[in-house]
């Protein structure tokens, strides 16, 4: 059976390059009707953040990744938070001493600052030399020492890789790696190597900065008699041609996008396409269809660039499509964020506006009008809003029209928008003016703003008679003062 997993370090927020290799395994392990599993990879402490863990199966669980083992949910191959698994590691790292396969290293800091200094690339295996009765007696004596790999001086290691072919690289390049700390926990080169045998995992899908790197744990697995997984490694996602996208330099994590106002899934189909290939041009993907089309022979050798432009695009596609009831639920935060006091029919709001954003964001924009001209509102009626050059309108004309805007505001139908449209029309017969006319001055005249997500029949709607009828009064007393 096909095992994958996705063993990020809780060091925060999950970025979106994590995410995309996350849903590279759940695709590849679904398609083949096998397991996708979440190991949390936390043997540095010193680089944790509180609550990063729940950050991330959050997540997951947002971005519809949901995971068949791992923290939460269980499974066989448990624990799954490698600070948990501790004494599995010792276990094997001292079968790896019993081989030659790894050695004892008492070298202090201080040493090896020193070495570094003097122009060395790498540590110098200057404790392999160590009798084994020497390092008993170092290790009596209480002594602070790490396990580092024992890798050979000559040679080299070829593996193959299913998106880069064979890889070759030369022993020589590669350094005696710690593996288990002074504090008796494992790094990650030890860690992933044990977890990922004992967990079955047999696709191991991760970034390409582990490309050259491998052979180490090709070397690990080869020592303790195990099988080696596929490897997949995948290019980064970049910002431009030159920088991988960073949380440095501003938005990264997947949480900062759905605070955007992207949508889950939205996210979720955008990243898919950052490196692979469905073959057919197609760009907007249900879940189903992603894991239905995903295939390793679809990935790329070439880095992808992140053009938020493009997600834009296909979240708005997303959101035209979606039912009124969960665009509503979506806008929500974004409302209680922008709209807290506005004191209008907020599932009509979301009905106007689902057609005209591209992402939940654009809800501040798209209401400035509620807070640019209402009852307690500071800003002054701007009274150029009214001219229009193509309709010939102005403050004059507006002043001209009030009382009777205000008259088939108080006998409007609100629900009815043909009959406030129908009024105005013949408001606009009676003044021997053209319809754009009246319909510009009139929605002017209720929302103080030059944008708005529908016309003056829609704002009546919007506001309700009885706050369209007060804005239109206090429209009134400022034009006659």
């Amino acid at each position: 059976m096909v095992r994958t997993r996705f063993a990020p370090s809780p060091t925060g927020y999950l970025h979106i390059g994590g995410l995309r290799t996350a849903l590279y395994a759940y695709l590849f392990a679904k398609k083949h009707g096998g397991k996708f599993i979440l190991r949390i990879e936390d043997t540095d402490q010193n680089r944790e953040v509180a609550g990063a863990v729940d950050v991330i199966i959050q997540a997951l669980d947002k971005a519809g990744l949901h995971y068949d083992e791992g923290p939460g949910v269980g499974g066989d191959c448990g624990p799954y938070i490698q600070s948990q698994r501790k004494d599995i590691y010792l276990k094997y790292a001292r079968q790896l001493l019993e081989s030659g396969d790894a050695y004892c290293c008492f070298c202090t800091k201080e040493r090896l600052e020193d070495m570094h200094k003097s122009g060395a690339t790498k540590y110098d295996k200057r404790c392999l030399a160590l009798s084994a009765q020497e390092v008993q007696d170092r290790i009596a004596r209480g002594e602070p020492y790490v396990i580092r790999q024992n890798i050979p001086s000559v040679g080299s290691s070829t593996y193959h890789d299913e998106v880069f072919g064979d890889i070759t690289v030369d022993y020589k390049d590669l350094e005696d790696n710690i593996l288990i700390k002074s504090d008796g926990m494992p790094t990650y080169n030890f860690a992933n190597v044990i977890d990922d045998h004992l967990m079955g995992i047999t696709h191991c899908i991760r970034g390409v900065e582990y490309l050259m790197s491998t052979p180490k744990y090709n070397l690990l697995y080869d020592a303790l008699g195990w099988e080696r997984p596929v490897y997949v490694h995948l290019q980064p996602i970049m910002r431009d041609a030159t920088h991988k996208l960073s949380k440095r330099d501003g938005d990264a994590g997947f949480e900062d996008f759905l605070n955007k106002g992207f949508l889950p899934h939205a996210i979720v189909n955008y990243i898919a396409l950052l490196g692979w290939n469905p073959k057919d041009n197609r760009e907007k993907l249900s879940m189903s269809e992603l894991t239905e089309l995903f295939s390793i022979d679809g990935l790329q050798k070439s880095s992808s660039i992140f053009d938020e432009t493009k997600m834009r695009w296909l979240n708005s596609l997303y959101i035209k499509e979606i039912a009124a009831a969960e665009f509503h639920s979506a806008a929500m935060p974004f409302y209680e964020k922008y709209c807290a006091d506005a004191n209008v029919d907020l599932e009509y709001l979301s009905e106007l506006l689902q057609p005209r954003v591209e992402i939940l964001s654009d809800i501040k924009d798209k209401t400035e009008f509620l807070r640019a001209f209402d009852d307690g509102a500071q800003t002054p009626f701007d009274f150029s809003l009214f001219e229009n050059k193509k309709w010939k309108t102005d403050a004059a004309l507006a002043k001209s029209i009030i009382d009777e805007c205000i008259e088939i505001t108080e006998n409007a139908e609100v629900d009815d928008l043909e009959s406030v449209n129908a009024a105005l029309n013949a408001l606009a017969e009676k003044k021997s003016l053209k319809k754009g006319q009246v319909l510009w001055v009139y929605r002017i005249a209720l929302t103080g703003a030059a944008a708005t997500p529908g016309g003056g029949a829609e704002m009546v709607k919007l506001f309700g008679k009885e706050k369209a009828v007060a804005r239109l009064r206090k429209v009134k007393t400022i034009l006659d003062s």
